[in-house]
């Protein structure tokens, strides 16, 4: 399985581990995080752009992937605000080996290492939207992120929302 890392630097040579930001995680061992190229998509995006992003699961119904997976099998959404701001952030890839990394959500693509990681490769992305679309990435772009926020939660889809403390506010 590919790991990767999606940053705005492209000067990183190790990966230390960082200790969780998230409450749910143990904060006295520091982790380097990875995702698995079938999520990847979901951080095709600058850093803070706040995004609900989803795709079919094994347990998707054939009604929620032709109601919400209507062009493409896999859907970023992101607030029409950060669409400059996407077309002009440079993304680097790093790609790691897989030892050394366990898996620590299925759903969200996530593997974790305790110990320092050093990339195999490095790629560059200048172009997000071509990379989506070379992924077979549908971007939606809307003026509020709330109601699909709300919506996507009550699907068989598997959902990622990410940043959206940087969100518009609700109405």
């Amino acid at each position: 399985m590919r790991l990767f890392h999606v940053s705005e630097d492209p000067t990183i040579s190790i990966f230390h581990p960082r200790i969780p930001e998230r409450p749910d995680l143990d904060a006295s061992k520091g982790l380097v995080w990875a995702i698995n190229e079938r999520c990847l998509p979901n951080y095709l995006t600058p850093r803070d752009c706040p995004r609900v992003c989803f795709h079919a699961g094994s347990k998707t119904t054939n009604q929620d992937r032709q109601h919400y997976l209507t062009t493409a099998p896999h859907v970023v959404v992101i607030e029409r605000k950060w669409v400059e701001v996407l077309k002009s952030t440079r993304l680097y890839l790093y790609e790691f080996e897989g030892n050394g990394f366990t898996l620590q959500d299925e759903n969200a693509g996530y593997s974790v290492s305790e110990t320092p990681q050093i990339p195999i490769a490095l790629f560059e992305i200048d172009d997000i939207y071509s990379a989506m679309l070379e992924r077979n990435v549908e971007l939606r772009i809307v003026d509020s992120l709330w109601d699909i926020h709300d919506e996507i939660q009550h699907t068989t889809l598997h959902w990622s929302m990410c940043r959206m403390r940087c969100a518009q506010p609700r109405y």
